[in-house]
């Protein structure tokens, strides 16, 4: 059986990729007969056999071809579905570690079973990673039926799942799940102080579903798991009441860059209100941060468009798809600034525990690939950031959507009448119309328009998500009229209705272009699925975000030159490339502002990378007592050091400040005995480190040998988590200041990089500190087996909000001394002990 023709359709950097993978297609295709013959018993032992081959020393792509025919034949069977010649070229760019980019409409939940079936053979686990929950339980009840079927385990990562169930949901083969719960159960796993306190497997292999809208729009985005901080939000009101009082000419704005600042008059404004001498002051730095966050959210940040109001709550709504992300926070004091000027309750800033971005979390699997319908206007920033190809599949069927040219407005107002004759126009004959816009406000608007023009309709947007996949599913129905935010339901298909097709099938109109071309793609990629008929058309006005921020001069000075009126829409070859050059323009832009913003992150990702494998050793079980004991030789020589000096005799020495420093930081009191002359600097060390020995060996006889080292590895772990806190939090503070710089024509990345790794060797000397000293000083006591053993973590009980988890890691399993309630906290915090662990 041969795949005719399908390359034709394509004519780029594929062809080559594409030649080769028909071959390996059409022996799949060779197969069917054979594997149709087998009974299910044959089909479902097919696993085992294939199994048996990998352990003899077969690599998976020797069982790709029998692999892949397997699961279509399955499909069929189960799901009434059997893969396309297409859809094994896409499993195949999958299984290489590859993005495939195929159309809306094409299947690419049914490709994905392909890859993940062979994949998961060896045994190491497969995440499939979706965008929201209600698509991952989607496609593991829907999906998921082909490999329970072939006798292997899927398992689903959601939102609210008890520890226990998160522990079962990873022990599968294959795993769906979001990138959101996928990354915090990550960290969540770097921050337990057991082994059975941890629940994802290694990151072996991971398959994106619409990978752009992960890699690319949420790319900047770190995940945080916070606790609550200790800063008052009562500046946050004031410099809001400020803001408020300043006119134009106090601030200086630019929308592209999208920051703001105060004027020199503004300053002068904000001296007076404030009361100060010098607004640039090291000590007025807080006052002039709140000051520019709350300016921020005054001149910047848009109810309904960056953020809506629920339940006495600012939810941000997501710049690419329009959804809403509850438990996202702004972060540095932003959404405290956006919290004051809505006059809803401010919370506190929160004290990040654990950080890390979409980007560097998935650059840590093994294999990584993904799908989409728009992946090519991002690939060179897939291949720089990411190392993966895009490799476009040609559609099974052809793609005989009408795409219209863009008609450009002068107003916005012209345009949205326009847009509901056009809609009013279209509707009378039964055609289905789905309509796009950038943002809730504008879907409102426009909802408007048609409501006073009598045409009924739908309105998608974070508002009303509740009905969402059912609203999409009807969109192609006759008569129905959809307004949707820019997620216009992906991953749910939309059908044509009865008679649809006669009428031209689905319309798409966007009312905005936006200053992603992928994002225009996805929407226009609504219509048009599987060869169905369709038609797509944008109406632009001047007044659009994009034309009237990132519009050039050209487009501008073509316009006044037509001479365009209200009314009167133009459709014109070069303001269609202009308006394409500037998305470029902006594309280009957030392309360099991602990969700036990366090069900060992978200083800090390296340092995390050293952190979280050494406290995995610890784990794991290592046994610590040479490391320990390393920790103690060094800080005994550098403690000798400093209180020596350059002193070549004992007289010169201050003993007695070496005794204290000892006392304080090392050894009990009234252990220590160091000699009365020691002759050199390498004798006093060894007397030192021979007292240090006899309390170690008092420990282990009086707990045993298996107990001290439980204690070690668990005073270890609280050491590097309190320390690893506190870098967090100052690597933070660097990063903010570190920009200031570039004024002295230093580079601000090798600065920060320089600067971070001192500040890395300083909290590796804090961590050794505070273990050497908690653990000489603690007084254990040995307690029952049963309550020695680690507390689980129920994470159903826990505030698992996308972006803040209430809470502190877990402490030592060991007991103090009695600590007063004001005296230092023994865990290192420097807080007082009724504000931390005595809380």
């Amino acid at each position: 059986m041969k795949i005719l023709g399908i390359l034709d359709q394509i004519f780029d950097s594929n062809r080559k990729e594409l030649k080769r993978m028909q071959k390996q297609a059409e022996k799949i295709l060779e197969l069917d007969s054979r594997f149709a013959a087998m009974s299910d018993d044959e089909l479902k032992g097919q696993t085992l056999l294939f199994k048996e081959r990998l352990a003899q020393g077969e690599t998976l792509d020797d069982l790709l071809v029998e692999a892949f025919a397997t699961v279509r034949e399955t499909g069929a069977r189960v799901l009434g579905m059997k893969h396309f010649p297409v859809q094994l070229l896409g499993g195949m760019a999958l299984h290489e570690g590859n993005i495939a980019e195929m159309k809306t409409g094409e299947g690419k939940t049914l490709v994905s079973t392909l890859p993940a079936y062979l994949n998961a053979l060896d045994g190491h686990g497969v995440y499939i990673v979706t965008v929201n929950d209600y698509l991952a339980k989607r496609d593991s009840e829907w999906m998921g039926k082909i490999h329970e079927f072939l006798g292997l385990k899927v398992g689903l990562v959601v939102h609210g799942l008890s520890f226990q169930e998160k522990q079962a949901a990873y022990a599968s083969d294959i795993i769906y799940g979001t990138n959101n719960e996928f990354g915090f159960d990550y960290l969540r796993d770097n921050m337990a102080s057991a082994k059975v306190q941890q629940v994802q497997r290694e990151l072996n292999y991971a398959i994106i579903d619409e990978v752009d809208s992960v890699l690319v729009d949420e790319a900047r985005t770190p995940l945080i798991i916070s606790g609550s901080g200790d800063k008052s939000t009562k500046l946050y009101a004031l410099a809001n009441s400020f803001a408020k009082t300043l006119k134009d000419d106090d601030y200086v704005k630019d929308e592209k860059a999208k920051s703001v600042m105060l004027s020199d008059e503004g300053v002068i404004k904000a001296e007076k209100y404030f009361n100060l001498t010098n607004l640039a002051d090291m000590e007025n730095m807080e006052i002039s941060h709140h000051i520019n966050q709350a300016l921020h959210a005054n001149t910047l940040m848009f109810k309904d468009r960056d953020y809506v109001i629920k339940d006495g709550e600012i939810l941000i709504v997501d710049e690419f798809t329009g959804r809403l992300m509850p438990g996202r926070r702004y972060s540095n004091g932003l959404h405290q600034a956006i919290e004051a000027k809505e006059n809803v309750k401010v919370n506190r800033e929160s004290k990040t525990l654990a950080t890390v971005t979409f980007q560097n979390y998935f650059r840590m699997f093994n294999k990584l690939s993904g799908m989409t319908g728009t992946a090519k206007t991002e690939e060179d920033e897939f291949q720089t950031i990411y190392n993966l190809n895009v490799i476009t599949i040609p559609t099974n069927k052809p793609l005989i959507r009408e795409d219209l040219n863009d008609l450009i407005y002068k107003s916005e107002q012209g345009k949205f009448l326009a847009v509901t004759e056009e809609v009013k126009r279209r509707h009378e004959t039964g055609q289905p119309i789905l309509i796009g816009t950038i943002s809730i406000e504008k879907s409102e608007l426009l909802s408007g328009y048609l409501k006073r023009s009598g045409v009924k309709h739908n309105v998608l947007n974070a508002k009303f998500l509740e009905k969402e996949a059912e609203i999409v599913a009807n969109a192609g129905q006759k008569n129905a009229v959809t307004i949707s935010t820019n997620m216009a339901g992906r991953g749910t298909d939309i059908v044509l209705g009865e008679g649809v097709v006669e009428l031209g099938g689905l319309h798409i109109l966007g009312t905005e272009r936006h200053e992603s071309r992928r994002i225009d793609n996805q929407l226009r990629g609504r219509a048009g699925r599987q060869g169905d008929p369709g038609s797509s058309q944008f109406f632009v006005s001047l007044e659009d975000d994009l034309m009237r921020v990132f519009g050039s001069e050209k487009i501008q000075g073509l316009v006044e030159t037509i001479g365009l009126d209200e009314e009167t829409p133009i459709e014109n070859k070069m303001l269609t490339k202009g308006i394409e050059n500037s998305q470029k323009r902006v594309e280009g832009r957030n392309f360099d502002i991602r990969k700036h913003v990366l090069q900060y992150d992978n200083v800090m990702n390296r340092q995390r990378e050293i952190i979280y494998e050494q406290r995995q050793q610890v784990i794991d079980g290592k046994d610590m007592e040479n490391e320990i004991w390393s920790m103690t030789e060094t800080l005994i020589n550098a403690y000798v050091n400093m209180y020596t000096g350059d002193g070549q005799y004992y007289d010169d020495w201050d003993m007695d400040g070496l005794r204290n420093h000892l006392e304080s930081n090392v050894l009990p009191k009234d252990v220590l005995t160091l000699p009365e002359k020691p002759e050199s600097r390498e004798m006093l060390v060894e007397a030192i480190l021979a007292e240090c020995r006899k309390v170690l060996d008092d420990k282990k006889e009086k707990l045993g040998l298996e107990q001290l080292q439980n204690i070690e590895r668990m005073i270890l772990l609280r050491s590097v988590d309190a320390a690893w806190m506190e870098h967090i939090d100052n690597m933070e503070q660097l990063k903010q200041g570190i920009g200031l710089r570039a004024y002295g024509q230093n580079d601000p990345v090798k600065e920060y990089t320089k600067e971070g790794f001192d500040l890395f060797d300083d909290m590796i000397m804090r961590i050794q500190e505070d273990t050497v000293k908690y653990l000489f000083n603690l007084n254990i006591q040995v307690v029952p087996e049963a309550e020695e053993k680690a507390k689980v973590v129920d994470f159903s009980q826990m505030k698992t909000n996308e972006n803040e988890i209430e809470g502190k890691p877990s402490g030592p399993a060991t007991s103090h001394n009695k600590v007063g309630r004001n005296d230092p906290c023994p865990c290192g915090s420097g807080k007082k002990y009724k504000k931390c662990c005595g809380a």
